[in-house]
This record gives structure tokens, sequence and C-alpha cells, in this order.
């Protein structure tokens, strides 16, 4: 049997996990053709590169969106209807264009819940759409490529304080993430570090994946995955492991 075990301990992003998966070996041919032909090049491009987090060497992936001056005040706000065509068209696997729907359908859930909106009316545009689109897509498109049996996951751990977003400042955990935590039953703790750790794309992955299952007693560490995040506290990282046991 084979698994990946998500080590969540210092948060979770899409941008983190999309690393972790690189790392571990996941195809960048499957990701590029992917990425290729949702037909957004005009909009963005992205960097796979190698960062030391803590002198750890940890995948960093990072997506620019191009026209920065332009987006920022004319910025293309989209729906899930407008994402799911666009997943459509993508070059990729039946399952990882299903996995990216999911993914996106309960950020929207959490997004239109905790702004009092139907999910029809939710615009992905607090980190950007493109972004968004971009990060889960290719978690998709990588996580099938590995395509592991059984997935297990930490507590995910949160930062406290607060955060500045098109709305002001909001309180950490986010309200999204603490209203997908609830919904999935997702364990999470609080720690001493100021500031987001988890992500809404983050645990919104988590969520599309978790079934509470517990790791078996003993495994054998096939290969660790490091992804990089961007946050400004003390240990960025996500480690995911790939096993096998049994």
């Amino acid at each position: 049997m084979s698994g990946l075990y998500f080590e969540c301990k210092s948060g979770i992003s899409g941008d983190m996990s999309i690393g972790a998966l690189l790392d571990l070996g996941a195809s960048r041919e499957k990701l590029k053709k992917a990425l290729s032909s949702i037909n957004l090049n005009d909009e963005f491009q992205y960097i796979i590169s190698k960062k030391t987090v803590n002198s750890l060497s940890a995948t960093d992936f990072n997506v620019i969106l191009k026209n920065n001056e332009r987006e920022s005040h004319h910025h293309k706000h989209r729906n899930l209807e407008d994402i799911n065509e666009i997943i459509d068209r993508a070059d990729t696997t039946q399952s990882a264009k299903t996995h990216t729907k999911k993914i996106f359908t309960i950020v929207a859930q959490a997004e239109a819940k905790v702004h009092g909106k139907n999910i029809d009316e939710v615009h992905f545009h607090e980190v950007g759409a493109i972004d968004s689109i971009v990060d889960i897509l290719s978690f998709a498109v990588l996580f099938d490529d590995l395509a592991p049996e059984k997935v297990y996951f930490s507590t995910l751990t949160d930062g406290q304080g607060f955060v500045q977003c098109a709305h002001g400042k909001i309180p950490v955990p986010v309200p999204a993430v603490l209203e997908i935590a609830s919904s999935y039953k997702i364990p999470m703790n609080i720690s001493e570090n100021n500031g987001e750790m988890v992500t809404p794309t983050g645990i919104a992955i988590v969520a599309s994946l978790y079934t509470a299952e517990k790791l078996p007693n003993e495994f054998i560490i096939e290969k660790t995955g490091y992804g990089a995040g961007k946050r400004p506290y003390s240990n960025p990282i996500l480690r995911i492991m790939s096993i096998s046991y049994g």
C-alpha cells in the first residue's frame, strides 16, 4: 500500500503543497502541458526554483501575474462557472479536472457562507482568480500524477492576529478557513505565530482529500518532499512524505 502523509504543523497553502509534490518528483511536463492549455499565458507565468528555509532545501512554486499595475485597477473577477469553463479546457486527466472543481467548490461554498452570498455570486478576487486557478489546477495535476492509494494529514496549525484583505482587516484563522474546518471536521490548533499559516486554498486541498484516517503504526518513508511558503512567519515549509506499508 502506498500513501502520502501531509505534515501540516507549519501550516498549508496552495504553493507549499505544489512545491512539496514537485519535490517528491511529480511530473513537471504534465504540469506544463496543463497550464499551457488553459490559454491564459497572457495573464501569468510561473517559476519553479529551489529555496532555503531554515537551512532546509525546499521547492518554491511562484505564480507571477503579468501587467500587475493594470490588473490592480481592472482585475478580472471570475465566478465558479467561469473557472469551471477554464478547467474544462485543460489538457489533463478527467480525474484531475474533477479534483480541481471539487477544491474550488469547497472554497466557494465557504466564501459564500462567510459573506452571506449565494455560491454563484462569489468572485475569486482575494488573491487573484489567476493565482487560485493556477495553484488549484497545478495541485490536482501533480497529485493525480503521483496517484497515492491513501492520504493522511497531521493536525493543521494556524497562526493568530489579523491579516489585511480586500474587505479590510480580518482575524486569523481567516473566516473561510474556519468555515471549511467546521464543515469537514478538520482538526486544527493555533500556534504563537503572528499571521496566516493556513490559507483557504490550503485547507480546501485538505478537505478535498480528508478521511480522518490515522497513519499506520509502522510505515516506510520512501521519500520526503519540501514545499516552501512565502508568508513571513518562523518556519514556512510543508513536508509531504511518500510512504509504504502493509
